[in-house]
Formats: structure tokens, sequence, C-alpha cells
């Protein structure tokens, strides 16, 4: 083996480095998908209930019906609590454009209409219905928007009747933006046939559960933490 001058040492060194064949790679690959099967039923559960927030309710001066995304079993479950005499109003949010000077009512009047369809079908009959500006981020903005409405009406609990796996966002959420204000919030999640113990059987179900859970990440350590700093 030729020896290096003292010159070319001054300049340049050898380094030995160890690589992976791909016969590891593939055994390691293996070895990681065998531990996820394994331990299957622990993760799943583990996500799912990361995404809901703890369920509780208690008297309150109103039951707050989350229509972000319009879902019929969180009307029909604001209905039960409202019939159980846990509050005696019942408010519904609906989006309107962001822009106050320039509106746009049609996407209003066809959001109210199938708000009041799906308040009479779960037979809520008289449920107050408020506009709320969609600006970004639009769950903490909301929330704001209905902290200037609960305080005008001097109400000091409310029950946030929510989508289940949402329910953790929107309670980290409304609780962060009502709690300072003297509010007290509960949360009710609501579950139809996908709950947090079988959320992998569809696609549709996997997709749901993680964009639910990349946006409690992003509130929970972007736009929560930057309103708190």
């Amino acid at each position: 083996m030729r020896r290096e001058s003292k010159w070319q040492r001054l300049f340049f060194y050898r380094q030995e480095s160890i690589k992976m064949t791909w016969k590891l790679r593939l055994a390691a690959l293996m070895l990681v998908i065998l531990i996820a099967s394994v331990t299957r039923g622990v993760w799943i559960l583990r996500i799912g209930r990361s995404l809901v927030c703890p369920e509780g309710v208690g008297q309150s001066d109103l039951i707050l019906v989350e229509n972000f995304d319009p879902d019929y079993l969180v009307f029909e479950r604001a209905a039960e609590l409202y019939n159980a005499g846990f509050a005696s109003r019942i408010l519904v949010p609906i989006q309107v454009s962001p822009d106050p000077e320039k509106p746009d009512k049609r996407p209003y009047a066809v959001s109210r209409g199938i708000t009041e369809m799906m308040s009479q079908l779960a037979r809520i009959r008289e449920p107050e219905i408020i506009p709320i500006r969609a600006i970004e981020p639009i769950s903490l903005n909301a929330s704001y928007q209905i902290r200037d409405f609960l305080t005008k009406e001097h109400l000091r609990s409310v029950i946030v009747v929510t989508p289940g796996f949402r329910s953790e966002r929107s309670y980290l959420v409304y609780h962060m933006v009502l709690a300072p204000a003297g509010i007290k919030v509960y949360c009710m999640p609501v579950f139809g046939l996908e709950t947090p113990e079988n959320w992998t059987k569809t696609w549709h179900n996997i997709q749901e559960v993680i964009e639910q859970f990349l946006k409690l990440l992003y509130y929970r350590f972007y736009v929560l933490w930057n309103r708190s700093a």
C-alpha cells in the first residue's frame, strides 16, 4: 500500500464508513412492520383517544353546536342535552364571508338552510343562529367571535357539542379563549359508526383521523402556543 507523504496528510485524510446492506435494511423494515402489527390494538386506541376531549357536562347557560362541518349527529346530541335540561338555549354558528365589505349571501343562505333542516330533524325548536366570519385559523377566530356573543349575553357556561375526532382541538381552543373571560367550558364528543377503537377499518376514516391529528398538532404547538406566548 502506498504511503501518503507528509504534505498530503496536511490537506487530506482517510475515513472509513459502514453502511447497511439491502438485506439488513429489508430485515429492519420487516421488523418495524411486525412490531406495528403486533401492537396494532395499542397504538390505534391511543391515537384515536388523543383526539377526543374529556367528556363532561353540567348545568350550563348554553349548548354550542359546532357546525363547521355539518353533522346531523351533533344536532341530535344537542337536542338530547337540551331535552334533559342541561341548558335552555342552543347556539349554532354559521360561517360567512371573511370580508365584511364584500359579503356573499349565497353560501350563508345555503348553510342556514342546511342548519335549519338539521335542527328540524333533530327537533330543535328555536336554535339561535349567528354568523361567524371564516378567518384563518378558523377555529380560533370563531371562538373569539363566540366569546363576544357569550359575554354580551352575560353567559358564564357552555357545553360544546362537537364531532368526536376534532373534539380535543375544539376543547383546547374554547378553553383557552373562554376561560379568561370567566366562562366554563364543557365538552361533549359525538361519534357515529367510527370510534377511537375502529377508525382504521376504512381508508376514509384513516384519512380523517390523520387530518384531525395533524390539525391538533398545528393548533397545539403553533396557533395556541403563539397566542399564549
